[in-house]
């Protein structure tokens, strides 16, 4: 049993509102803000995946994997002068981990790992004890474990089967923290609470929130909007910080967007948002189809005589026109602008051709996204 876009579209717009007034959602502050100084921070290494099948990078085609591997048997007191290795069990990979705000020395955090050279494959591999920088050149964390690889390849002589991508994987638990960040959450005198989307309208309506709480708690105004992503909370003076984000995080907020909408071609996805607007305009929607089908034929020539075999070409081209319905759209909600999107009976694909038409003309009153 099938269910056509438009009637799910339709009954999907029906669900969400079937008012004209615009329509706002109730979210906590943490849900929609996070702390400019709680964010996260990038960190990077270069490390070596030893105990691979005979899928690591050859060392002629990868030098810096044979220097690397010499480094690391010399400062274990091995000496490789003089000696060629051929080994293929060993590839030469890039580390990156994200360091968590707040976060303390011993605890410990995943890394991915990725192939530098030629490696084919890194299952089954071990990754030998990373350091992992930071922007400042410091080193915040050491990795080492085995890799997972969720992606798998096989060959043979004339077939082969590949899945996802083997050169790359994760180490869960991977890496230890070994340095915490410089500063501390509690030495600050304000928070600074950024929106993960940006709006003017949720940014004062945040402030607002806060400030009715801080003058209960209080007696007085602590936070202020400072532009659509930023609001700056100031500390009162016998407040605890990590107390007052707690109780702050919690507040219920109505969040509001700009009207927005979202077209994927490539999957035919599309999201329309809740403000979305469409002007008076008619829209006429027609497909041609035009098909051309080879059907080539053979001619032998006669017993005993001196033709030869020949191949007469047969062409076969059919025009048809679908569709060709006009419609007048004018959409002061959701719901009415997928009913007549509906009422062409188009499929997303001329769903998408035909709001990227509107916009050109003006009439759509909303930010168009193509993805």
């Amino acid at each position: 049993m099938t269910f056509p876009f438009g009637r799910w579209l339709l009954a999907m717009a029906t669900a969400l509102s079937l008012a004209t007034t615009p329509a706002v959602a109730a979210s906590r502050i943490k849900d929609v803000a996070s702390v400019q100084s709680g964010r996260d921070n990038q960190l990077i290494g270069y490390g070596l995946v030893v105990g691979l099948q005979g899928s690591g990078d050859s060392l002629r085609s990868s030098p810096f994997t044979e220097q690397s591997l010499r480094a690391m048997l010399q400062n274990l007191g091995i000496s490789t002068q003089g000696n060629d290795s051929r080994s293929k069990n060993i590839a030469a990979v890039l580390v990156t981990a994200n360091l968590p705000p707040f976060a303390s020395p011993g605890s410990r955090i995943d890394v991915t790992v990725g192939s530098l050279g030629d490696s084919t494959s890194l299952r089954g591999g071990t990754l030998v004890m990373t350091s992992l920088s930071g922007a400042d050149g410091q080193i915040y964390a050491v990795a080492q474990g085995s890799v997972v690889v969720t992606g798998f390849n096989a060959q043979g002589d004339a077939a082969s089967i590949s899945q996802g991508i083997t050169t790359s994987g994760r180490v869960p638990n991977g890496a230890i923290i070994e340095r915490e960040l410089p500063s501390k959450f509690k030495d600050g005198f304000n928070l600074v609470l950024q929106l993960r989307n940006p709006d003017f309208s949720t940014a004062v309506g945040m402030a607002e929130a806060i400030n009715r709480y801080a003058t209960t708690q209080f007696g007085g105004r602590i936070a202020e909007a400072r532009d659509s992503q930023s609001v700056v909370v100031d500390k009162p003076k016998m407040a605890d910080l990590a107390r007052l984000m707690a109780d702050i995080e919690n507040l219920v907020i109505e969040t509001d967007v700009p009207a927005r909408v979202v077209v994927n071609e490539r999957t035919g996805t599309i999201v329309i948002g809740q403000d979305v607007r469409i002007s008076e305009v008619a829209v006429s929607y027609g497909t041609l189809t035009v098909q051309v089908t080879e059907t080539p034929t053979v001619i032998q020539p006669e017993p005993f005589s001196r033709g030869e075999t020949a191949v007469e070409p047969n062409t076969t081209i059919q025009a048809s026109e679908e569709g060709g319905t006009v419609a007048i759209l004018n959409g002061p909600n959701l719901r009415s602008l997928v009913a007549g999107l509906n009422s062409i009976g188009v499929k997303p694909d001329g769903i998408i051709s035909i709001l990227q038409g509107i916009k050109s003309a003006g009439a759509l009153q909303a930010e168009l996204v193509l993805q």
